[in-house]
Formats: structure tokens, sequence, C-alpha cells
């Protein structure tokens, strides 16, 4: 472990340093966050146009951050003091308002059509196999709604709420603060074959998570980064019973150490609970934001073999990629300011994600149900 340490750390301080020495070189440069150096929890700032590059609102959606300032001045106060009540009583649930954004972000863009149940006229994406049994939270962002309905009454989106409960549930968790850009409309419909389609698998491979993330416009870059939101929350047995049988393991096929004793002692968790069981994504310190997913990647304690297959991308992956994804995992697990950065960048560029030209939206008074 001392070698790979110190390989780590190399890599990642010549990567820094080019990269902060591109931006100085340049006087119309953007300055390059990832070069300042904050500590857990701190606030990164992220312009709109620093943050721009991938992903756009479309739709004529306009985001910007100060949307509510007037029409609804005590909103984000009012979701934040509900998502601290929440992850207080709940711990998991931070992971569970966080996964309930990507969740909408990746099918349609972020419009809350993951929130709407079934109706006469369609099925819902509450049912879809990556959702089913498995999305929390509802409640949690029904309650929210109703107290932004009685503060300013069909002013905030159910999707901004979304957005913010995400952030939100970060910041509860210790991890960065950003702006989050606010003014999307809410669909009318929502799309079960969507969501059975576009979300990634906890089975996937890094070629298939890259194209995931590129079908919705968003990088290699940002999909590693976004993987990091794998530090907080649980998963059952069934998501990650292949990374038992053998899959995900380092590169070479050789097993790092320390990994076979993590698996082992997976398998007896899921072998007393006929794969209900629920496990920490990250084991070290499972209800804190912080770097530790990359860490344990690099030390073959990925849980999902999603996760793992991050750290093992071997060179034929990484040439068909726009990134060096173990590249980038090694980076993440030697700074947690880059991560921190890296992540609100990428969550600024996921909310951008949003419904094709044409389509309509509204500001629903009921998160489950259209107007």
């Amino acid at each position: 472990m001392d070698k790979l340490a110190t390989v780590v750390a190399l890599y990642s301080a010549l990567q820094l340093a080019l990269a902060c020495g591109a931006a100085a070189a340049s006087a119309a440069a953007q300055v390059n966050k990832s070069c300042v150096t904050g500590a857990a929890g701190a606030a990164v700032s992220i312009g709109y146009g620093g943050a721009g590059a991938g992903a756009s609102a479309g739709a004529g959606v306009s985001l910007g951050g100060d949307a509510y300032r007037s029409a609804c001045p005590l909103a984000e106060e009012i979701v934040r003091a509900a998502v601290e009540r929440a992850v207080a009583a709940d711990p998991r649930m931070a992971a569970s308002l966080l996964r309930l954004h990507f969740h909408d972000c990746f099918v349609n863009g972020c419009d809350g059509s993951v929130l709407l149940d079934d109706n006469p006229f369609f099925v819902g994406e509450k049912t879809a196999g990556p959702n089913a049994n498995s999305l929390r939270g509802f409640e949690v962002i029904d309650d929210i709604k109703a107290e932004l309905e009685k503060a300013c009454p069909e002013t905030v989106s159910c999707a901004d709420v979304l957005a913010i409960a995400a952030r939100d549930s970060v910041v509860a968790s210790g991890g960065p603060r950003w702006q989050v850009e606010v003014g999307r409309k809410d669909s009318r419909t929502a799309s079960l074959q969507g969501a059975n389609t576009n979300l990634p698998a906890p089975t996937s491979g890094v070629a298939t998570l890259v194209q995931k993330f590129r079908n919705v416009g968003l990088s290699t870059k940002d999909m590693v980064a976004l993987s990091g939101a794998h530090t907080i929350g649980k998963a059952r047995c069934t998501t990650f019973s292949a990374r038992l049988a053998g899959v995900g393991v380092s590169a070479g096929g050789g097993t790092p150490q320390g990994d076979m004793a993590f698996l082992q002692s997976l398998q007896q968790l899921c072998a007393v609970s006929a794969g209900s069981a629920l496990a920490h994504l990250d084991l070290a310190t499972p209800a804190t934001f912080d770097n530790q997913y990359y860490v344990n990647l690099l030390s073959g304690e990925g849980l999902l073999p999603s996760d793992q297959a991050l750290a093992s991308a071997g060179p034929s992956a990484a040439a068909r990629a726009d990134e060096d994804v173990a590249g980038l995992v090694a980076a993440y697990a030697f700074d947690a300011s880059l991560f921190f950065d890296d992540f609100a960048s990428s969550m600024l560029r996921m909310g951008r994600l949003a419904p094709g030209a044409g389509t309509t939206g509204e500001v629903r008074r009921n998160c489950r149900v259209v107007n």
C-alpha cells in the first residue's frame, strides 16, 4: 500500500500542477478552483459560465440562482430545514434524496417526472427496474412541497425542490455547498421506458457507464465525479451479488490486499438475509460525504461492481474514454477538495439537463400528480 500511495500522490500532484499551470498561463482562463484547497463542508464557488461546458438547460428553460428571491424568498430555507430534520431522523435519507435527483435528471431531464404516481394516462417511473423498491424519500419531498405551497403557492417547482434537497443533503452530510440553479418546470408525464433504459445498472462496466452519461450530455469526468455520491447510503445484497461472484476485482485478475476479507464479510451478511440485507456503500465513513469512496476503490473495497470497475479500468477502456477513469479515481482519493469542486461542478451540469425542445411544463401543486 505504501508504493500505491506514493504513485497516487505523484500522479495527483502532477495532474494538479499541470491544471494550475495551464490556468495561470492564460490571462483569459477562468480560475481553476481545483487549485484552491478547501476544507470538508466548505462552500465551493462556481460561476455559471465556468460550469457551463456540457449539458445545457434546453427547452427554453432559463436557470439562475435567484429565481425565487422575490417570488418565494424563504424557499431555500424551507427546503434546508426540512432536509436537516429528515437526515437527523434517518441519516440514510441524505443519500436517498440525492439519488432522487439523479434518477429524475437522467430520464428526460430534471423535470420532476420521477415523483409522479401512475395514473390512467401513463405508467410512471417509480415501478421501473432501477427504482422499484429502491427509491425512497418521496414523503420528505411531499412535506417540503406542502410547506412551500403554504408560503408561496404554485411558485416553486417539484424539480427545483429535488435539486435543492440534493444539495442540502450533501451539505448535511459534510460535503460541499454550491448555489443551485433554479427555474425548472415540472413535466406533465413520465417515462417508464426511459427509466428502464437510461439509468446505469449497478453491474455496468466502465464503457457502459461512460456511454450512459454521454447519452445525456455528460462527460466521463462527470461520471467519475458523480459516482462519488456513493460515499453515503446503502445498497441491498441483490445489487452487488455479482461482486461476490468475483466481478469487479482489480485489473490483471489480482485481488488487492484486504479485498478478499471485505468480500467474505459481504457474503456472510447476505447469506443469512436472502439478499434483502443492506450494506453501506462506504463502510469506513458511511454517513459522511467525503472522498473515502475513492480510497475504498483503490483498496478493492467498492461495494457495487460498477463502483469497483472505475478503479479497474484498463488501458483499452481508458483509450475509449475522454478521461483516464482510473487516474481520476486516484486523484480524488488523494485530494478531497478536488473531488468536492468537481462534484459540485458536475451536479450543476447534471442539473441543467432538461426535456427536449417543445416540451411544456408547469409548477405542480402536488408533486405526485399533474395539476
